[in-house]
Formats: C-alpha cells, sequence, structure tokens
C-alpha cells in the first residue's frame, strides 16, 4: 500500500513471521526507471522473502522494472491489476487493465522473459459493468498462457467511475465463492484470495480452498496479528508477542536512527501492535506526540513501553474500546503526514493493489 508499506513497515512485519511473503509499495514503471531507485526499492536483506509489485502496461517498460527489481534482491516480480484510482488509470495501469487482457499476457510475457524470479498479477474480479466470471477467467487463461502461474484475486469488482479508492474497498460486495470456482477450475494455478479478510480466523477456511491469502488493512492495522502468523498457518511453536517484535526490531531502528530517519517513520507502522489490550491508547499517544518531535529516539518507546507494561499491571479491561480500530487509523494517517512533512515529500495516495 503506497504510503504505508514500505521498508520501515516490511522490517516490523518481518519481526512477526519468518514466513510471511511482504510486498513492497506499488512502484510505476516511470519511477523504477527514471526516479531514486535506492529509495524507491532500497530494502534490507532482513525483509525477505519480498515481492516488488510493478504499476505499468508497456510490456518494455515493465520487463526494464522487473529487470532492476530482480537486480535489487527482490523474489517476485508482481504486476498491478487492481488498483482502482483516478491517477492510476491516467497512467493506464491499475484495474483499467482488466479491460485488456491481452495487453496484461504480453506484459506478463515480457516480465517474464526479463527475469528468473516468479512473475505474478494481482488483479480484481472485474470493473464496471464486466461479468466477473467471464473478465477473471479471461484475464487469468490469458495471462496463464503467458507463463504466469500465480494470481492473487481481490474478490471484487472495482467500479472506474463513481466510487473513489476507498470507496472501492468496501462498496462492490465481495464473490468468494468466484475465486473459489477459479481454483477449482484451473487447480493447476496457485490462487491468493484477498479483500475483506480482516482476522487469521477469517482467513482459514480460505485455505481449505485456495492456496494463500493476502493480507493488507488488517495486517497494518492490526499488525500483531502478524505474530500469530508462523504458529497458526506455518506451524511453529509459539507466537511472536509484539513485546518479543519490539525487541527484534529495535537493532533496525537503532541502525536507521543512525543514518537520520526520523523516528516517526517507523514508530507510525507500530501503532496498532497493542490494538485491544490495555495500555493501547497510550501506547499510541505517546509515539504520535512524541515521536514526531526533532530527535526523538529510542527513549520514546520505552516510554511507550513503560505506560503499556504500567496499564497490564493494572485490571484489564474486557473488550476492545468502541472506536478504536478507527482511531489507529487516523492515528497513523496523522503519522504519515508528520514524516511526509518532515521529509519534504508530495502525498501521492493509492493503493499498493487496492489497499486490501
Amino acid at each position: 500500500m503506497m504510503d504505508w508499506t514500505d521498508r520501515h513497515c516490511r522490517s516490523l512485519h518481518r519481526a512477526l513471521t519468518r514466513h510471511a511473503l511482504l510486498y513492497s509499495e506499488m512502484v510505476t514503471t516511470g519511477a523504477v526507471l527514471h526516479g531514486d531507485r535506492d529509495r524507491l526499492l532500497g530494502h534490507d536483506a532482513g525483509e525477505y522473502p519480498l515481492a516488488l509489485q510493478l504499476g505499468g502496461s508497456d510490456p518494455a517498460d515493465l520487463a526494464a522494472s522487473a529487470r532492476i527489481g530482480e537486480d535489487f534482491g527482490y523474489q517476485e516480480i508482481n504486476l498491478n491489476v487492481g488498483c482502482p484510482s483516478d491517477r492510476v488509470q491516467s497512467g493506464r495501469f491499475g484495474a483499467c487493465l482488466m479491460r485488456e487482457p491481452d495487453l496484461v499476457a504480453e506484459a506478463m510475457a515480457a516480465i517474464r522473459g526479463a527475469v528468473s524470479v516468479p512473475a505474478t498479477v494481482k488483479c480484481r474480479i472485474g470493473v464496471d459493468d464486466q461479468d466477473p466470471e467471464e473478465s477473471l477467467f479471461t484475464l487469468v487463461d490469458r495471462c496463464a498462457a503467458a507463463g504466469v502461474t500465480t494470481f492473487i484475486v481481490h474478490a471484487r469488482k472495482a467500479w472506474l467511475k463513481g466510487l473513489s479508492p476507498k470507496q472501492n474497498r468496501d462498496v462492490p460486495p465481495l464473490d468468494y465463492p468466484l475465486v473459489w470456482r477459479l481454483k477449482q477450475a484451473r487447480p493447476e494455478l496457485t490462487i491468493v484470495i484477498n479483500g475483506g479478510i480482516g482476522s487469521l480466523e477469517a482467513a482459514l477456511p480460505h485455505l481449505d480452498q485456495l492456496d494463500g491469502v493476502m493480507l493488507g488493512r488488517a495486517a497494518y492495522h492490526t499488525p500483531d496479528l502478524l505474530g500469530r502468523v508462523d504458529q497458526l498457518i506455518f506451524g511453529e511453536a509459539g507466537e511472536v508477542t509484539p513485546e518479543a517484535a519490539i525487541e527484534r526490531y529495535r537493532p533496525y531502528m537503532a541502525g536507521q536512527l543512525a543514518l537520520g530517519t526520523p523516528l516517526a517513520a517507523m514508530s507510525r507502522h507500530m501503532l496498532g501492535l497493542f490494538h485491544g489490550r490495555p495500555g493501547a491508547r497510550a501506547w499510541r499517544r505517546i509515539l504520535t506526540v512524541e515521536g514526531i518531535r526533532p530527535g526523538a529516539g529510542l527513549e520514546v518507546l520505552d516510554l511507550a513501553l513503560a505506560a503499556v507494561s504500567g496499564a497490564q499491571g493494572q485490571v484489564g479491561r474486557g473488550g476492545v474500546e468502541t472506536g478504536e480500530a478507527a482511531e489507529i487509523a487516523h492515528a497513523q494517517e496523522r503519522g504519515v503526514q508528520a514524516v511526509i512533512q518532515d521529509q519534504g515529500l508530495d502525498v501521492f495516495q493509492m493503493g499498493s493493489g487496492d489497499g486490501d
């Protein structure tokens, strides 16, 4: 997700799960070919396994960008055919490519010819007035004929006119059975589902039908759920607690601070770590308020942890506070704006895929 799943976010998520495949923000071919590659594509080897998601439609540009991505060490190249934003449509990439399956297949053939790592597609089930059964199967079959074997499917249509990118994440109805039928009809393909899956428990029924589940917003806003992935999905013993993840993440943070990275660039991704637990509100408040101060360092993290520890030593409250998930999202958005302002960057809001 653009402005969300950057290298700092991914390093945090890797501290929570060793096995889940992580994806980059969507990067356009124009940015890869003509922009600051170290800033756009740079990452830490500790993030692996890691996929690069590209946005574009020109086969030659996609091939060149994929080659650069592989040279940077990415272990999968994924083409975004799911983002519905106006800006993406004007560049002729994202969900509007659902209407051009032959072009997508040509682009995927070019990517596959350029790299040795897997080349995959992230798509919707259709757009606007398309028949999802026809549009999804057509896109998949054309790309499969070009040698693609893995598809991540957001189980919603995208409405390119009349709905905002945010509305496109929630308003079009989900059609999980269609994605299941795709797997049943094309068992030789790897089919991963995405869209509206808010917990690991909700993911489990899909894993009985499909090869994988992609989580977006749920993993970002409540990253603590990733601490159970290796245990629940991959069969490892024990879960990774938020406290243990922070301890793993701490050396990375110290290294980045030494390079001049603002604390808020990292701490903004941590706001939901204690979601639903005593002290969660104090944790968010301290990281949000103190973390954006000039020169803020790991002492802010220690202060926030102490607040959580103190709250957990008191009588626990039952359930999640009303509106807490929305508060986390709002706090994270404030953190994004603070970092953007601090680094003098322009806001470029669009989804990696579609934000789910």
